[in-house]
């Protein structure tokens, strides 16, 4: 059960990784979460020579956890009028028009 726990606790923190590195939003919390979990209980299983990589599993969910936390509070999604693509799509407009009307 533990090597369960463990293989299941890997695959899911590196889902939440790559959740983490694409933008996701706040989906990220779902493996992550995940994975924070099975390994809690891959460490609850495990003999005592035996919880080196449960342990790093819950370090890595930790770290990945923070950083979705800090995307999500710091990283602002701002979405900003082009005042010179709309003046060159303008532009463009009237060019054609006096293209269509020279034929």
């Amino acid at each position: 059960m533990r090597k369960l726990f463990v293989i299941s606790a890997v695959v899911f923190a590196v889902l939440g990784i790559v959740f983490t590195v694409l933008p996701m939003g706040t989906i990220a919390f779902l493996p992550i979460g995940i994975a924070f979990v099975l390994s809690l209980l891959a460490n609850y299983q495990s003999k005592t020579n035996q919880k080196r990589l449960p342990k790093i599993i819950l370090v890595i969910a930790a770290l990945t956890f923070l950083v979705v936390i800090g995307k999500v509070v710091f990283v602002k999604d701002v979405v900003v009028s082009d005042k010179q693509f709309e003046q060159n799509k303008v532009e463009s407009k009237k060019e054609d028009i006096k293209d269509l009307e020279g034929l």
